[in-house]
């Protein structure tokens, strides 16, 4: 298990109101380290909207196509989300950021051929506009996973629309993941999660839970 440091943020207080965000490649675990550092710190929890979404399964059918609109619907969707949760008095954890809509998946698609440079343009474009509203997490944890892991997991929760991901759609998301967490300038703490089973090892959550209250409520902080 990996941790690294980011910038300190200024005026961590005990007590205060914090913003967690995981993130990582489809299948690394999010979605269940998110309800468990939920339960555990007493967070309110936030979910990327997945079931609801009305292109997602067009567009691991057509991805040139359907690109472009599907990208749209995930930053408007986070978008309101986010401005919401920024007005919370609360603790909160969210699954996946904004930043990993234009950072990993919006540039792979265009990277790959499959979103237009005019509506890849278009698409920057408006998240510049969104940019200065946003607040950047005062945690982001990174869930790092290989392939195989990725796939394992994916296969597991079975969702019918995931069959067609392609190994090199991951290994190419996880190429950019990399290079966005190398630039990631704020706090951040990356969990290496191909040895370790969070969801069923009590003793590897209790690893996790230890990492994020130093990295949130330690000493120095």
């Amino acid at each position: 298990m990996e941790t690294e440091m980011g910038s300190e943020p200024e005026g961590k207080i005990v007590g205060q109101k914090k913003y967690i965000a995981v993130a990582g490649n489809i299948g690394a675990g999010k979605s269940s380290l998110t309800a468990l550092l939920g339960k555990n710190f007493g967070w309110e929890t936030y979910y990327e909207s997945v079931d609801d979404n009305p292109y997602l399964s067009d567009f691991y059918e057509d991805m040139r196509r359907w690109s472009f609109n599907l990208q749209i619907y995930f930053l408007s969707s986070r978008f309101k989300h986010q401005k919401i949760l920024m007005d919370m008095e609360s603790s909160l954890i969210q699954d996946r950021t904004i930043y990993e809509d234009v950072e990993i998946f919006a540039k792979n698609l265009h990277e790959m051929g499959l979103m237009s440079d005019r509506d890849y343009q278009n698409y920057c474009s408006l998240f510049d506009e969104m940019a200065s509203y946003l607040k950047a997490p005062d945690l982001l944890i990174y869930l790092r996973a290989d392939v195989p892991t990725l796939v394992k997991q994916i296969q597991q929760r079975g969702r019918e629309y995931e069959n067609t991901i392609r190994i090199e759609y991951l290994e190419r998301l996880n190429r950019l993941y990399e290079d966005w967490i190398d630039s990631y300038k704020h706090e951040k703490l990356v969990i290496d999660t191909d040895d370790i089973d969070f969801v069923n090892n009590p003793e590897d959550l209790g690893k996790i839970l230890n990492l994020v209250e130093q990295r949130l409520y330690g000493l120095f902080n």
